[in-house]
């Protein structure tokens, strides 16, 4: 009996392995596009509904955008775990278990940060939110690059930069709809563009 826990230990590590130096393309581009797309009509939303959320409660701000991440999250979701299942097949659960680790951290950190600036809500600090949403989202990014496609980080230094230039406004207006549509459409619509083109590149080099 040993020897059989130590040669399943063998095999979970082997797998593990594995997994680690495999490409995750558990990411389909098309539903990624369509959460791009999604970010645009929210701010389309936003900026026939509440054009200046500063005046109203912040609720109804959360309302649209949290609405907005809780599709999104579900759709990716869904999407993730029947792709990966059908990509990696053998090594599914390790793929995605690696794939929640890397950004669940990213995500946690966006929840809680938002429940405490809500809990204490000001002005003078609410309007960061947006540029603290797309920062936290760069850092899950940057955290899931190491097995994804190079490129990739090039997502992540979009939502950082687009993260720092919210806060740099300083005010008001990094509740503007487009602070988030622009932001978030771009920046989903540029992941599905890279995923696009370099599955495109691997199955040209497995032609050739």
């Amino acid at each position: 009996m040993p020897d059989l826990h130590k040669a399943l230990h063998d095999i979970t590590s082997i797998r593990r392995d594995l997994a680690r130096s495999t490409q995750f393309r558990g990411y389909g581009p098309a539903t990624l596009a369509a959460t791009g797309i999604f970010a645009i009509a929210a701010a389309l939303i936003q900026n026939h509904w509440l054009p200046d959320p500063i005046s109203h409660h912040p609720l109804a701000y959360l309302r649209i955008w949290g609405s907005l991440a809780a599709v999104c999250a579900t759709l990716t979701g869904v999407q993730v775990v029947t792709r990966t299942r059908r990509v990696h097949s053998g090594l599914s659960n390790e793929m995605l278990r690696q794939a929640v680790e890397q950004f669940l951290p990213a995500l946690a950190a966006g929840i809680l940060l938002t429940l405490v600036l809500l809990r204490h809500y000001s002005p003078e600090t609410f309007w960061m939110l947006p540029g603290l949403w797309q920062i936290v989202f760069s850092l899950g990014v940057f955290a899931s690059c190491r097995f994804l496609p190079r490129p990739m980080l090039a997502a992540g230094v979009w939502y950082l930069f687009s993260g720092l230039a919210c806060l740099s406004f300083g005010n008001a207006r990094a509740l503007s709809p487009w602070t988030m549509g622009l932001a978030f459409g771009g920046g989903q619509l540029l992941i599905a563009a890279i995923l696009y083109l370099t599955a495109q590149e691997a199955e040209d080099d497995a032609e050739i």
